[in-house]
Parts: C-alpha cells; structure tokens; sequence
C-alpha cells in the first residue's frame, strides 16, 4: 500500500495532496496543533516527542514529504524521528523541501546545484547542515533523498495582491537586488515527479528568472490598478521590519533552474512571475 507521510504538513504540501494525493492510499500529516485536512490522517507533533501513531504512520510510510524547517540549529524530524526513518521497511523516497537561501550572498552571479552552500554550522546554515543530514540517511538506508531548494514561494492565499491589500506589501532600496519566485503548483510538480522517479539529488525549483523584488509589487498593483507602496530606505527597513522579512534580502543570487527541467522532466506552468500572477487574479476575478 503506498502510504504519504507529510512531516510538516505546511502550504507546499498541502497543495501537493490536494492535486497529487491521489497517488497513494493512505496520507498522514502533522502539525503543531490539531486541525483538520481533508483526505488526510491529521496527527499533532510538537518537533519533540513524537506520538505512538506517528512512528507507526513512519514505520507504513512508503513516500515521506519533509517540509518541516530546521529550529535553534536542529532538524525536528531528524531530532525524533531519525531512527524510524532508518528503520521503516516500505520506504522507498524521500523528498525534502529546502531553500535557495542555503547558496548564501553571491551579489547577484548567477549559481546553480554544484555552488557551494554556506559553510557547516555557519551562520544561516541550518538548512545546509539539514540538507547533508538528510543525504547521509538517504545513503545509510539507500533510499533515494531528493533535496528540493526552493525559491520565493507565492501562490494561492500567499501573494503580492494580498499584502498589497493588507497594507503589507514593500518597497525597499536595496538597488541591484534579485531573487527568484516558484508558484506552489509548480513546487508540487517538482514534488510529484521527485517521488515518480525515485529522484535521489539536488535541484533548485525556481522559476530561473530572477528580478527584483520591487518589480514584482509594482506588476501585481499595476494589475489591481493601484498605486505601490513608497519606496523605503533600506536603513529605516531594517529598523521597522520584521528580521523574517528583512532576512529575504540577506542574500543575492540568480538561481538557474535546467536541472527542474532536465533531469526532474519539469515544464513549469508559470514560468516567470507575470504568468504566476496573472493567472491568479484571473482565477480570483473567475
């Protein structure tokens, strides 16, 4: 029976089994506090003592999705769960999701999957270190990992028209900074075929056009018809934003993305911000 479990089961998963989940029998996720998820067996997991039924959802796992982020320097799946992952007899893929941030500042040069990440136990490191720490359990068990470095994510419920609206969108004058976007749908793409073809490697899933952060807010309120947000210096960002939202600009790196294509098969449905929002504010007007 081939069984999904969720470790984590955030907005990129739940976007995954909403459009994917029919490929298994059987879908387990956890959270931090009880909800509700339909098609799914919900299970709470604090990131430190796991349940008796989620070791055994672990131990029935044919296909584990790890999405939960490294927290104060350790990997809560790995923490707690580490040896009945070792342990699980039907498991066949692993997929985690990671992050672009792992490549650090390279001032705008373009990298790709052989880039060196930020240095061991460095800082911003943590999702590097669990990268490697996922690697080395693939490989102790021989199953496939498939580490998945995502870019930006914005889709449905999570977007440039809904901070625009809230008053939480952003400017900031940081002059020659870019990043790189994915839409969720192409995330669970990335994921689906992760898993078909039992993908053991690195590979950045972003949409491999770079642009600024700014151009992005000014498109989504140029299709609203709305003026932008001011521009805000940079010095007064860092002292009225949040470090989550300033840490997006910690680093600057053009992400290229043939190995989604290539080696995962992955044809992008947005493949630049402008088709992303565009086909969301028709789906939102439909």
């Amino acid at each position: 029976m081939a069984t999904l479990v969720c470790l984590g089961l955030g907005y990129c998963a739940r976007i995954y089994v909403a459009e994917f989940g029919s490929r298994f029998d059987r879908i387990v996720g956890t959270s931090r506090a009880a909800r509700t998820v339909p098609g799914v067996e919900m299970l709470t997991f604090d990131g430190i003592a796991p349940s008796n039924a989620l070791r055994e959802a672990v131990a029935d796992a044919s296909h584990l999705l790890i999405s939960a982020a490294p927290t104060e320097g350790r990997d809560p799946i790995l923490a707690s769960l580490d040896d009945d992952i070792a342990a699980a007899p039907s498991l066949q893929s692993i997929v985690y999701l990671s992050s672009t941030g792992v490549y650090g500042d390279h001032q705008g040069a373009w990298v790709d999957e052989d880039t060196p990440t930020i240095a061991p136990h460095g800082r911003g490191s943590d999702r590097a270190d669990a990268e490697r720490a996922w690697q080395a359990l693939g490989g102790k068990r021989n199953t496939p990992v498939a580490i998945l470095r995502l870019g930006g994510i914005y889709g449905p419920g999570q977007n440039a028209f809904l901070r625009l609206r809230a008053g939480r969108a952003h400017r900031i004058d940081k002059p020659g900074h870019v990043s790189n976007r994915i839409h969720v749908a192409d995330i669970a793409q990335a994921v689906d075929a992760a898993f078909a073809r039992g993908f053991g490697g690195i590979v950045n899933v972003t949409d491999g056009h770079p642009a600024s952060p700014n151009e992005q807010i000014e498109y989504a309120a140029e299709l609203l018809g709305i003026e932008p947000p001011p521009l805000l210096a940079l010095d007064e960002a860092r002292r009225t934003l949040s470090p989550f939202l300033m840490s997006f600009y910690e680093g600057c790196a053009r992400v290229r993305n043939e190995r989604l294509k290539q080696r995962l098969g992955v044809t992008l449905r947005y493949p630049d911000y402008r088709a992303g929002l565009r086909a969301l504010l028709d789906g939102a007007r439909a």
